[in-house]
């Protein structure tokens, strides 16, 4: 799906023009680009998670010259999708992964010894 079929799908599950499809879009996208460059994330609760990760500067390989290259620190944007997500794209692997955790533990309630009253 391109953003042109994404309008189209919009347009016409909300009853909208293309036009105003289209801008509702648009904000959205800005809005999300503009969280993520000031570092904020944007969670998507059941989608996902855009946010600002820093990559470090490191060693790189010219395969061209075969001499090594200094690569700079930079920052990039990076999407983590959401259970929900990955449930709906591979059920399986959602089903393995529920069936491998264990079940969560009731918390054993240790009686507290009871307190002797004081005597007057």
């Amino acid at each position: 799906m391109n953003r042109v079929e994404l309008i189209e799908k919009l347009a016409a599950e909300h009853d909208l023009s293309k036009a105003a499809a289209g801008r509702i879009l648009d904000t959205l996208i800005q809005s999300i680009v503009g969280a993520v460059k000031k570092g904020e994330a944007v969670q998507l609760v059941g989608f996902g998670t855009f946010k600002q990760v820093a990559r470090a500067a490191r060693t790189g390989y010219n395969p061209r010259e075969g001499k090594a290259i200094k690569i700079a620190a930079t920052k990039v944007p990076k999407f983590v999708p959401g259970a929900a997500f990955k449930a709906a794209v591979d059920p399986k692997a959602a089903a393995r992964k529920a069936a491998k955790a264990p079940a969560p533990a009731k918390a054993a309630k240790k009686a507290a010894p009871a307190k002797k009253g004081a005597k007057k």
